[in-house]
C-alpha cells in the first residue's frame, strides 16, 4: 500500500513538473522566435511550486528523509530512541494538522472575498489554492497515520521495531540505497542496450 501510495504521489509529481518544463519551453522559443508571450508561465510555475512541495512533504516523510538532528542519537539508550523517534513523528503530524488547518482557513477568505491572481490570467485563487490545500492535507493524514502507528508501537513495547521504522536515516543507509539504485539504473540501460 506504502508503495503504490509514493508511486502514485511521485508520479503526479514528475508530471507536475515535466509539464511545467513543457510551458516554459514553449514560453522560450515563442519568445525568441516568434517575439510573443504565453505569459502565465511565471504564474504556472508558482502554483507548481506550491502543488509539488506539498508532495515533496509526503514522499519526504514516507521515504524517511525529512532532515533530524541526530548527532546524538544513538548514543542514548533504545528507549531514549524510541521515545525520540515517537516525539519526532507526533511533532510532524501535529505540524501537518496545523498548516493543514491554516490553509483551510485562507480558503475561506479566498472564498470570501473572491480573490484572484495579479496576472494576466486573473485566475481565480481558489483552484489552486484547493489543490495546494489537498496536497497538505494529505501530508497531514500520512504524518498522522505514521505517528498513529509509531505510538501504537511504543504503547505495546514493541521498542527495536519502532527505532527501525522511525529512526533517522544514516549515512550507510543512504549510501546502500544510493548504490542499489544505481545498480538499477545500470541494469536497465544495460538491457536497453542489448
Amino acid at each position: 500500500m506504502k508503495d503504490r501510495i509514493e508511486t502514485v504521489l511521485a508520479t503526479v509529481f514528475g508530471g507536475i513538473f515535466l509539464l511545467l518544463s513543457v510551458v516554459v519551453a514553449v514560453e522560450t522559443i515563442s519568445r525568441k522566435l516568434f517575439n510573443v508571450s504565453i505569459q502565465g508561465a511565471d504564474e504556472l510555475g508558482g502554483y507548481a511550486l506550491a502543488v509539488g512541495s506539498t508532495i515533496a512533504f509526503s514522499l519526504a516523510l514516507m521515504g524517511r528523509n525529512h532532515i533530524r538532528v541526530d548527532v546524538f542519537h544513538d548514543k542514548f539508550p533504545r528507549r531514549m530512541q524510541a521515545a525520540l523517534n515517537w516525539l519526532s513523528i507526533v511533532s510532524l503530524a501535529a505540524f501537518g494538522a496545523f498548516i493543514a488547518w491554516l490553509a483551510f482557513r485562507v480558503i475561506g477568505d479566498t472564498l470570501q472575498y473572491g480573490s484572484t491572481a495579479q496576472t494576466p490570467w486573473a485566475t481565480p485563487l481558489i483552484w489552486p489554492q484547493s489543490v495546494w490545500n489537498t496536497g497538505l492535507v494529505i501530508f497531514a493524514l500520512v504524518a498522522t497515520g505514521y505517528a498513529v502507528r509509531a505510538t501504537w508501537l511504543l504503547v505495546s513495547g514493541r521498542i527495536d521495531t519502532m527505532n527501525h521504522d522511525f529512526h533517522p536515516k544514516s549515512a550507510k543507509e543512504e549510501l546502500k540505497e544510493e548504490l542499489e539504485d544505481l545498480a538499477q539504473r545500470q541494469q536497465g540501460s544495460g538491457e536497453k542496450a542489448a
